[in-house]
């Protein structure tokens, strides 16, 4: 077994045994953030400005982040590592997309995508492999598309594993994930940095970005 393919099989076995604990706890996530939902609503206004083409949540889990992008006005799907979570999000959105794949080898066509949304879906993603995970996003977007991250940021501290409750996950410097982003083709539109609320432990990070 190659160290890629390991952790993505350790990723989605860990989600897999947590699907609908998962699910129950981050179902309601949104209405108590503000700031989070005013950042996806930027996103959702920006790539509805280019078009009516499809938006993919990569990594979607039990698919209520593609839900919201759909209320949002975007033509929205998800894909996820995890069979278990795209059952759940099946049976729980019935009438949205959802399909298993891997975010580093996406079945989609070059320039397919008006946006991208990675809500917390790289963090499990060894450093070192994040460059390639770019690329693929950068393949599969359209010219003028956009790309939001969402992520733990690092607070000062240079990139590092964490015990997240899950799966081992890594927390980001902020500039560094742009700059990475940057090389694989993004421009930076704007950054939200939010501190942890209660029940919290880490401050959250998130890069909109576009095409060029």
């Amino acid at each position: 077994m190659t160290e890629p393919s390991s952790y993505l099989e350790a990723t989605a076995d860990a989600y897999n045994g947590v699907a609908v604990l998962y699910a129950d706890f981050v179902r309601d996530s949104l209405d108590e953030l503000p700031l989070d939902r005013a950042v996806l609503a930027a996103f959702a206004e920006l790539a509805r400005s280019t078009g009516a083409g499809p938006v993919a949540e990569l990594g979607c889990g039990p698919g209520y982040m593609t839900a919201h992008l759909r209320d949002l006005g975007l033509d929205a799907f998800g894909i996820d590592l995890s069979p278990v979570m795209i059952d759940l999000a099946r049976q729980t959105y019935p009438g949205l997309r959802f399909d298993v794949g891997s975010m580093d080898a996406l079945d989609l066509a070059d320039g397919a995508l008006h946006g991208i949304v990675s809500w917390y879906s790289v963090i499990h993603t060894p450093p070192r492999h994040i460059p390639s995970y770019f690329s693929e996003f950068q393949r599969v977007l359209a010219p003028d598309g956009h790309l939001l991250l969402a992520f733990f940021e690092s607070e000062g501290e240079p990139v590092g594993a964490f015990d997240h409750k899950v799966v081992t996950a890594y927390r980001w410097p902020v500039d560094e994930l742009a700059e990475l982003a940057g090389k694989a083709g993004f421009t930076e539109v704007g950054r939200m940095l939010r501190e942890p609320r209660e029940g919290e432990r880490f401050r959250r990070g998130h890069l909109l970005m576009r095409m060029g």
